[in-house]
């Protein structure tokens, strides 16, 4: 099989508290890997290690065969990695095609010339298109993002971290505060990405996590617990016990 992420007996300690602890974790080329576990399970640490946010303790990570351990953020994005965040990080005042186009430009290294007239962006501008389309964004393209539904800007999130043409996408909790209705078409748009698109999605929502993953990580107290498919996970009695709220005795 090949893997797109993996990581080997990767430690992070801060201090004497270990938040990573011994985690092994292999993410197959084109999959949807769900990365699940309570509150304080360390599964945003693990994804700023796996991205050069945080450095490890020991261990490693591996990126498509190449090991990226010793590699700064900037260099893993041009090796092909990704990544949104918890809450949005996105250009307020600018509109939806503004802020797209000025990622594919940034990704063009002409991210210092993107204030020239449009006219001089044409090919961006038609990438920045294609990534909207792909997102159900057109119709929002000259909108202000401070001005759109909480879903439609985090749809925008994932659009800036796709203008980097990553081979491994992780979202940190893409629906964390989006209303259901919103959330659902947020993961619809998500599951229709291309699949040598690798995504790596840590999300609270088990209907969404179980409609969407194709595999599924348990981290308990920073370390790997189990993985398997979800219709096993669904049924794991230690899983049920310490993340979907039922007692294994019950």
């Amino acid at each position: 099989m090949t893997y797109a992420l993996q990581t080997r007996n990767l430690v992070k300690k801060f201090g004497g508290f270990v938040a990573i602890n011994d985690v092994t974790l292999n993410v197959a080329a084109g999959a949807r890997h769900a990365l699940i576990g309570p509150n304080g399970a360390g599964k945003t640490t693990l994804i700023n290690l796996l991205t050069g946010f945080l450095e490890p303790t020991s261990g490693s990570v591996i990126l498509r065969g190449d090991d990226v351990t010793g590699r700064s953020q900037n260099q893993r994005v041009k090796r092909g990695l990704a990544r949104t965040f918890q809450i949005n990080r996105l250009f307020a005042d600018m509109t939806v095609l503004e802020s797209v186009t000025l990622a594919v430009c940034e990704r063009r290294g002409i991210g210092a010339r993107f204030w020239r007239p449009v006219g001089a962006h044409g090919e961006a501008i038609d990438d920045a298109a294609g990534l909207m389309a792909q997102l159900r964004l057109l119709d929002v393209a000259h909108e202000q993002t401070k001005d759109l539904a909480y879903g439609k800007q985090r749809l925008i999130e994932i659009a800036l971290a796709l203008a980097a043409q990553p081979r491994v996408l992780l979202l940190d909790e893409p629906a964390a505060g989006v209303p259901t209705g919103e959330s659902r078409e947020l993961f619809e748009s998500i599951a229709q990405l291309p699949r040598d698109i690798t995504i790596v999605l840590i999300e609270h929502d088990m209907d969404l996590v179980f409609r969407f993953a194709d595999r599924i990580s348990v981290l308990v107290s920073g370390a790997l617990l189990t993985e398997d498919v979800p219709a096993v996970i669904a049924v794991d009695p230690r899983v049920k016990e310490v993340y979907l709220g039922e007692a294994s005795h019950a």
